[in-house]
């Protein structure tokens, strides 16, 4: 692909310091985005102020509260670049994230989709914050089959052919932040397209940061996060798709290696929370079951 025009869409939902924060670091990119879509489901004066004072071309739309996945579908609607990225509010990229997000749609073969490496802000943590959802792998390689999705990337740091994604149908609106799913809608995009043959290149230059978070929130996330896998492993097996069994395999297995790894340590509050991803799986993988069987039966 060459001469690749790129969509960068941001969802938010409340948060305008964090937003501020977002789009000063677009406006410091080494290659500008050809288009930037904030996609707004929780609209604030605060917010609008940010936007109006960021200095960029933003494509601003309000939307009611539908959740994330229906956040980036709205986005994918709106996108005039060949390619859509999409970040959350509460992320910033590094000064080369476009720039290095396009030199991997440029590489040999061509990509569906480009993700890459998700770090924590530069510099220690504040008192009593911590790092959350983190990719920390700088190694670059091209995924081409099906693979445990979470392996690939996440949404806070993730880029695909416009085309590709309105074949794919979008984002799945029964999950992710804000749906019944709770989360999970960022690797279920992925699996959706290497599932289907697509490709993603990892590429370890497109790096984006994660602000820090409270460690009330890490513990209020490990039940969401939970969830979304259960759900999103529950809507394939729902469709007689046994790969949902490998990925619950592979969640659990790792949840449970940890947990066994805080018990030797003492450190009882990973404990609480390596259990409370894992007690998610049950409930959650009912609901995917279950919708997946009602919209066959519609």
């Amino acid at each position: 692909m060459t001469a690749v025009r790129i969509s960068v869409a941001v969802a938010t939902c409340g948060r305008p310091e964090a937003l501020r924060i977002c789009l000063a670091a677009f406006a410091r990119q080494s290659r500008a985005p050809d288009q930037v879509i904030i996609v707004d489901q929780d609209p604030l004066a605060e917010t609008r102020e940010v936007v109006a004072k960021s200095g960029l071309p933003i494509a601003y739309i309000e939307q009611e509260r539908k959740g994330l996945s229906a956040s980036r579908n709205l986005a994918l609607s709106t996108a005039e670049g060949d390619v859509l990225a999409v970040t959350d509010d509460d992320c910033f990229p590094d000064a080369r994230w476009v720039e290095a997000l396009i030199e991997g749609f440029g590489s040999t073969p061509v990509p569906d989709a480009v993700t890459g490496p998700v770090l924590p802000p530069p510099g220690d943590p504040p008192n009593d914050m911590c790092a959350l959802s983190l990719r920390l792998s700088r190694e670059t390689r091209l995924f081409s089959t099906r693979v445990i999705p979470w392996q690939v990337g996440s949404g806070a740091n993730f880029a695909a052919r416009v085309d590709v994604l309105r074949k794919l149908g979008g984002w799945d609106e029964r999950l992710g932040v804000g749906t019944r799913g709770m989360a999970g809608e960022d690797i279920d995009i992925v699996d959706r397209l290497l599932a289907t043959g697509g490709s993603i290149f990892y590429s370890g230059d497109a790096v984006m940061h994660h602000a820090w978070q409270t460690r009330e929130r890490r513990r209020a996330t490990r039940w969401s996060y939970g969830y979304g896998i259960g759900a999103m492993s529950g809507l394939r097996l729902g469709r007689r798709d046994a790969y949902g069994w490998r990925m619950l395999a592979s969640y659990s297995k790792m949840h449970l290696r940890e947990l066994l790894r805080d018990a030797r340590r003492g450190d009882w509050t990973g404990v609480r929370e390596r259990a409370t991803s894992l007690s998610a799986l049950g409930p959650s993988l009912i609901y995917g079951l279950r919708t997946a069987r009602s919209k066959l039966a519609r």
